[in-house]
């Protein structure tokens, strides 16, 4: 360590007199009225963190003192700079970090579009099948994936549908729902997803005769079970069909506000786009609406921009699962924005939510390579996007392997990953509280730290080297 730094809310700096190296402590004082509060943030939270982060935190405290202590007169944060071995992070450093499989895999991330009964393992479709009887076309775990996989990765959003009769079709009792939410729980954990949003539609699981609520519950006990096992955090989403009738639509929306005390985050409108306008689903969207609860749409995906239009200025969507169609109202040239439609303008300036998921759309038909994706442009251009897996075993994928596609096909960093990751906590349905304390508690100290030793690898292989080359 150098030098200590006070800085005030008003952005005066006052440099006090020099610290032992041995000081472990850093604090900020609030004034609040007339009482004098202090809290100590240890040194070992700032450990690994370069000059930047620390004083990057005052912005955190900042931010998260103007919530829990709201009417402050007076804000001091103490910061240290901490300079370890290895030099600041900079963008070229941060560069030479290989963004491989196993590395991403470690980076903690954000989930917030994903199919409940588009993720189910093959070993779990067969053991089910073999309960319930309906026939699969393969037995053996691995053809049946790959039957899925290529089955879906016809680019076609009817034929890629296909797949779900079979998993919806094993999920269909208590044991089977619950079994699968909890598998999913488990898969996230190895996928280093540390908050996971889980869709699925209770319409299409009551061929047993159970109700809608039994079916919700206990999908809910299966990810409250693998939330306490594998400390993942979750939020379900109800999702209603656009080609169902708008009354079941309704009787979704009434479910999910039913259950937002259990773990029902929020409500969706999925299914082919085409012939089915979300709008036809007025009624359960005022539902919502008027409930004070949380909107996210398919739209854009398989239809053009209107749908979005529909979805926001008709629905009041809070999110846009996919919106890649948003593309129709934004004129480019290599990727950089020459016009913007008001749609578009709307989108970006209210910070509206898009959730991306790369493979699917290839596989949907809805883009016809990674290579005209819109995913760069409304990156690079300050939309809020996310990346997301959609449907995992009819892509063949992981929140790992989107991140790794996208880095691959658009060179992103660990710095683009962590923003794509910060994006999604932003977007998401869980309160407040709980979405600054998974940002600041979880996901930017284990980015931080992970760049650090990165980083150090790096330097202790280039020391290394260089040490070699001296010695010949």
């Amino acid at each position: 360590m150098k030098k200590g730094l006070t800085e005030t809310v008003t952005g005066k700096k006052l440099y006090g007199e020099k610290r032992k190296a041995t000081e472990n402590k850093c604090h900020f004082q609030l004034s609040r009225s007339a009482s004098i509060q202090a809290t100590v943030v240890t040194f070992e939270q700032l450990e690994g963190m370069y000059t930047f982060f620390a004083l990057r935190s005052i912005e955190i405290a900042g931010e998260f003192v103007s919530y829990r202590y709201p009417g402050i007169v007076t804000f001091i944060f103490t910061a240290y700079t901490v300079y370890l071995k290895s030099p600041m992070i900079t963008s070229d450093k941060l560069k030479k970090i290989k963004l491989t499989e196993e590395l991403i895999r470690k980076l903690p991330k954000v989930l917030l579009h994903d199919h409940l009964d588009g993720g189910l393992r093959p070993n779990t479709i067969i053991e089910l099948s073999q309960q319930h009887n309906p026939s699969l076309p393969e037995n053996d775990p691995e053809k049946l994936a790959r039957w899925f996989h290529e089955g879906a990765n016809r680019g076609n959003l009817t034929e890629y549908l296909k797949g779900f009769s079979y998993t919806i079709g094993v999920m269909q009792t208590e044991h089977a729902l619950h079994r699968v939410a909890y598998e999913m729980m488990e898969d996230m954990k190895k996928d280093g997803v540390v908050y996971v949003e889980t869709r699925f539609s209770p319409l299409y699981h009551t061929k047993s005769g159970l109700s809608y609520d039994q079916i919700v519950e206990s999908v809910l006990r299966g990810l409250k079970d693998g939330a306490r096992t594998f400390n993942v955090k979750f939020g379900l989403v109800i999702c209603a069909m656009r080609n169902l009738p708008p009354s079941s639509s309704l009787e979704m929306a009434k479910l999910a506000v039913r259950f937002r005390e259990q773990g029902v985050v929020g409500f969706d409108l999925a299914g082919d786009e085409l012939g089915y306008p979300p709008k036809d689903h007025f009624d359960a969207f005022h539902h919502i609406q008027r409930n004070n609860f949380y909107i996210t749409i398919h739209s854009g995906e398989a239809f053009g921009k209107e749908s979005i239009w529909q979805a926001l200025q008709f629905c009041g969507t809070h999110r846009i699962g996919h919106g890649m169609h948003l593309k129709d109202d934004i004129m480019t040239e290599n990727n950089e924005i020459i016009e913007m439609g008001y749609l578009s303008r709307y989108v970006r300036d209210r910070r509206i939510p898009l959730e991306v998921c790369l493979s699917s759309n290839v596989h949907t038909g809805a883009m016809p390579n990674l290579r005209y994706h819109p995913f760069p442009i409304f990156y690079k251009n300050g939309f809020r996007v996310t990346l997301n897996t959609d449907n995992r075993l009819m892509s063949n994928t992981t929140l790992t392997k989107e991140f790794l596609i996208a880095a691959r096909s658009y060179k992103l960093t660990v710095k683009d990953i962590e923003k794509l990751t910060l994006n999604a906590m932003k977007s998401a349905f869980t309160h407040f509280p709980e979405r600054l304390r998974i940002i600041y508690d979880v996901l930017k100290p284990g980015y931080a730290q992970i760049m650090k030793n990165e980083l150090d690898k790096l330097d202790n292989a280039h020391r290394q080297k260089h040490s070699e080359h001296q010695k010949i």
